[in-house]
């Protein structure tokens, strides 16, 4: 492969700028797209991957999979370049440095930090893990910060590299025995050559583990081989932390791949223990261990420790042998066992009926059975007076106080990506004891309509879900058919808000508050709870999409032709991934409008389509539809769907007609 120099020509689409940095994989460049002159990032392989044609053959066949990979904690894979002896993926710029650069400039974060920055880590795995797809080489190298370090907030971080260790380890196995970096490699992946989604979540342990304590969990004296077989014999160091964060810091290096969580659960996590943790202070950085404490491994036994007398020189050896340190092994199985004959009693004769121990005459009646009987029968007796006594005397348990006096709270929720934004409002009569629940819904730039969900929980654990009496919209309890798990939920349907419009419903029922606190516990229990049904990651359903919609994917094929209609899908995007079964829209629009469409942008009104493809492409007047004009080696269509204004889709090529 020839040198490359900036200025130099990447594919028919991009021209090289400047080498940016150098990896395992390949180098790094900054390049610029041949026409409108847009920065993006260039990993270019190296000569002996590009002249292995069984890595180009993968390459091409995974393209499809890295380009279709999106979601914002991703590094987006735009382009897959193959030309003679140059292999690159072309993919956006994100020009903060990585997690490396920061650790070498911090040393150590806070816990709080440290775990914001994985979390967003175990988002991008999850949206991965779905489609199948492993990364296999997690490490702070690998994870990108999109701005200069100010401190971690959502969409700080994204993940490079998806896709490439798959493609690229093979060869690298061959050559090195080892498949990956050591530092971060799951024990399976060492022992066994078998990569699955916890490995990734263990890799992910380690970076967070590093974060912490400025080291790697196994750093120390010795050649890779030597770290490798340390994550598979050895027990990581404990932190100095708080216990439940120490915990589940072992629970992602277990193992055991089945005792890890998964990434959609350990994202979760993350983000509550960097919540709770929020005060702790960062640690030292951490000298590594004067050794490894080694797992507890079940011990083998030797035949020669079994040792005869003749080989030892005499019975005394032996027998010494024998005692100190031979196993139990039990009885023989066919030895005699030698064991008591039973003593047989002698039966006791009853006296005669009618007859005392005196030998007195008695009634036939007041024999020892009925008096036992009777006996019992007074017990009992007692015990049901006592308890009855207890239940109509003073056995009541003192109640829990309950408030006599008239109280409000209120509570507001984030806004959420289709514009809607909730707030709560909870007014207790102490006269009816009864809360009063109003929800105001309102909208920004599109109308929303259709169910909404209200999880009304109880106010204390265990108790009934309360009845609940609603104004303002057609109410139903929540069914589990929808594939969310809602307990005590309610959908709300005929909801309509316009365009920067609010909509309120009400409900009533029947709660029992001790104070000002209590009422403020409960409604923000009613907003988390919702929330939580709402944003399930293990669901795709499709039932209320103004509250779960959290993007939309604008998909169109790589390349086409001239002179056509160009065909593009919007996709829905759940708290769990993309929803390819289920598309918000299709232009050319051959049918009616879906519902979700109407429900969070109001219809076709609410779309519209442009481009940022130099005139080669028209778009119709009413922005609905888009036709290929003329040939061009990048084009991207941009969509509005509401208040999604800012969805662009992968890059495409148009060419001639054949």
């Amino acid at each position: 492969m020839a040198t490359l120099k900036p200025g130099a020509a990447l594919g028919a689409s991009y021209r090289l700028v400047e080498l940016l940095g150098s990896g395992a994989a390949g180098d790094v460049w900054l390049a610029e797209t041949a026409g409108g002159g847009e920065q993006v990032a260039a990993k270019i392989l190296k000569a002996e991957h590009a002249s292995d044609p069984a890595l180009v053959e993968r390459f091409i066949r995974e393209r499809s999979v890295l380009i279709g990979l999106r979601h914002p904690n991703i590094v987006a894979v735009r382009d897959l370049v193959v030309e003679g002896e140059t292999i690159a993926i072309v993919m956006d710029l994100i020009p903060g440095g990585s997690l490396r650069e920061l650790l070498e400039e911090r040393q150590t974060l806070k816990p709080s930090e440290a775990l914001t920055l994985v979390a967003q880590v175990f988002r991008a795995l999850g949206e991965a893990h779905g489609r199948s797809v492993t990364h296999r080489d997690i490490k702070p190298d690998n994870v990108l910060l999109t701005e200069q370090w100010t401190g971690p907030s959502d969409g700080t971080v994204r993940v490079a590299d998806f896709g490439i260790a798959a493609v690229v380890s093979e060869r690298n196995r061959q050559t090195t025995g080892i498949l990956g970096t050591p530092q971060y490699m799951a024990p399976e992946l060492i022992s066994h050559g078998r990569t699955t989604p916890a490995a990734d979540v263990y890799s992910t342990g380690v970076m967070l583990y590093e974060l912490l304590a400025g080291r790697t969990p196994f750093a120390g004296p010795g050649t890779d081989f030597t770290i490798a077989y340390r994550h598979v014999t050895s027990q990581p160091p404990r932190l100095d932390l708080p216990a439940p964060l120490a915990d589940w810091v072992a629970r992602l290096l277990a193992k055991d791949p089945g005792e890890r969580p998964g990434a959609v659960e350990a994202a979760a996590e993350a983000a509550r223990l960097a919540k709770r943790f929020e005060s702790t202070a960062p640690l030292e950085r951490a000298a590594a261990p004067a050794e490894f404490e080694e797992i507890e491994r079940p011990a083998t036994m030797l035949r020669s420790d079994l040792l005869q007398p003749s080989e030892v020189g005499g019975p005394d050896l032996y027998a010494r042998v024998l005692s100190e340190d031979a196993p139990e092994l039990g009885d023989a199985g066919q030895q005699t066992t030698v064991r008591p004959m039973p003593r047989l009693q002698a039966p006791v004769r009853e006296p005669e009926a009618g007859l005392d121990e005196g030998g007195k005459s008695r009634p036939a009646w007041l024999n020892r059975k009925n008096v036992l009987l009777g006996a019992v029968g007074v017990v009992s007796l007692g015990v049901l007076v006592g308890g009855m006594m207890w239940v109509f005397g003073g056995g009541k348990e003192e109640a829990a106080p309950v408030a006599d006096e008239a109280l409000e709270v209120s509570q507001q929720d984030q806004q959420l990506p289709t514009g809607l934004s909730v707030a709560r409002s909870a007014t207790y009569d102490p006269d009816e004891r009864r809360v009063s629940l109003e929800v105001t819904y309102s909208a920004q730039k599109a109308p929303l309509s259709g169910s909404f969900l209200e999880v009304v929980p109880a106010a204390g654990d265990g108790a009934a879900c309360p009845p609940v009496v609603w104004e303002g919209a057609s109410a139903a309890k929540h069914q589990a058919a929808t594939g969310l798990d809602a307990k005590c939920g309610w959908r709300l349907d005929g909801v309509e808000i316009p365009a920067d419009g609010r909509v309120t419903v009400q409900g009533s029922l029947p709660l029992e508050v001790a104070d000002e606190a209590g009422l403020r516990e409960w409604l923000e229990l009613v907003s988390t709870e919702t929330q939580a049904a709402l944003l399930d990651p293990e669901s795709r359903s499709t039932a209320y999409p103004v509250q779960r919609l959290v993007d939309v994917s604008v998909v169109v094929p790589a390349r086409t032709v001239g002179q056509s209609a160009l065909p593009i899908t919007l996709l829905p995007i759940w708290p769990g991934g993309v929803d390819e079964v289920n598309p918000l829209y299709q232009s050319p629009s051959t049918g009616a409008t879906t519902r979700m469409l109407a429900e969070v942008a109001g219809g076709e009104a609410g779309v519209r389509f442009s481009d940022s493809c130099s005139g080669a492409v028209a778009v119709s007047s009413d922005g609905l539809a888009v036709t290929t004009l003329a040939p061009t080696s990048e084009c991207r269509i941009r969509a509005v769907v509401g208040n999604f204004t800012n969805l662009e889709s992968a890059p495409l090529s148009i060419t001639t007609r054949e």
